[in-house]
């Protein structure tokens, strides 16, 4: 017989299976739809399943590895199989897939229940749409929350309200510590290394540890010679991304560039402050009641592009040295801290000056 849930609400499986950012952008309407009265699966990557698994409104965790699959669809067969197989032991009231990709289109059709996501004109990938039962226009020009928010809205039916609900949120034990989020998938994202220095020489001046994370190889050499040029910087271990929750919840405050852990952070209720530069801090920069952007405001920014091909002028520079992506330019690491410390002491008080270190 089909594994039907045993609770008397109604069932509802989300679709949503990476990247780290776009899985944190689904969170809110999660919890609406959770607080709207349905039980809600999720399948995701499984290397985010536990970060999943912090959102309360979550009743259970459907791991995919498509990410790994991919690599060897014939070695992995028999896991794939099964995985297709356990996934229909569930009949579901409704199935939303909510990333718009062909791929995630044919796990939700895959899935035991009608399946919806956005029609073709508002999908990422148009000919996802045609996977679905029901097909929800939502405008694109919007941020991916609100983007989301109104997808589950439209297909539950219930009423959106004003407020955005806050999802992950951990008892804070504020620390002087700020955490700086160096790394991210695109190279035209990455805020260039001295200023990333110079910011953690500001920050220990005003008598805060900083700290560094990393995820590869790249990132932990980079987060190396940071600590190595400033006193006063500690460099994490490797660990898990739900490890690294409560690590931002205890600190003052998360400055980072366009990446999940920024938009972790943000989730998290942490005090937050995103760097963004080609990409668009409207559409898809981090989202919470804590949490504040910088964006540059060079005419062709943001151009959402992997690579920089829109500035035509004469090579920006900071310190004498010419800024790549020229985006960053504009935020220089004077202006990143400063509204930083704006930013966070709303919430935070000011560190006792008898503590400050100076910078070397």
């Amino acid at each position: 017989m089909p594994d039907i849930h045993t609770t008397a609400e109604p069932t509802l499986l989300v679709v949503k299976t990476s990247s780290l950012g776009d899985v944190l952008h689904a969170m809110p309407a999660v919890a609406e739809a959770a607080q709207a009265g349905f039980c809600v699966d999720w399948m995701v990557e499984e290397e985010y399943a536990d970060v999943v698994r912090l959102h309360p409104g979550v009743n259970r965790v459907v791991p995919c590895a498509i990410r790994r699959w991919r690599k060897s669809w014939r070695t992995h067969r028999e896991e794939i199989r099964q995985f297709f197989s356990q996934l229909r032991h569930t009949t579901y009231n409704h199935v939303i897939d909510s990333q718009g990709l062909i791929k995630s289109a044919l796990l939700a059709r895959a899935a035991n229940g009608p399946a919806s996501g956005f029609s073709h004109t508002t999908a990422r990938e148009p000919w996802a749409a045609f996977g679905y039962e029901y097909r929800i226009n939502v405008p694109k020009q919007q941020h991916a929350v609100l983007r989301q928010r109104q997808l589950f809205a439209q297909v539950l039916g219930y009423t959106l309200s004003d407020h955005i609900p806050s999802v992950l949120e951990l008892s804070p034990q504020t620390r002087r510590q700020i955490v700086l989020l160096h790394g991210t998938a695109w190279q035209v994202k990455l805020w260039p290394e001295p200023m990333w220095v110079r910011l953690a020489q500001l920050a220990t001046q005003q008598g805060y540890e900083v700290l560094l994370t990393w995820g590869n190889e790249e990132e932990q050499q980079r987060a190396q010679r940071i600590a190595a040029a400033v006193s006063g910087v500690t460099l994490l271990d490797k660990r898990p991304i739900d490890q690294l929750a409560p690590v931002f919840a205890q600190a003052t405050g998360v400055i980072g560039v366009d990446t999940g852990l920024t938009h972790l952070s943000a989730a998290l209720g942490v005090p937050t402050l995103g760097l963004y530069g080609p990409t668009d801090a409207q559409l898809t920069g981090c989202s919470g009641a804590r949490t504040q952007t910088l964006q540059s405001s060079l005419d062709c920014s943001p151009c959402v592009e992997k690579t920089c091909q829109r500035y035509r002028g004469e090579p920006l520079r900071w310190e004498g040295e010419v800024v790549s992506p020229p985006c960053f330019a504009q935020l220089t690491p004077e202006r990143v801290w400063a509204e930083a410390q704006r930013h966070f002491q709303q919430d935070t008080p000011q560190p006792d000056a008898a503590h400050c270190r100076a910078a070397p």
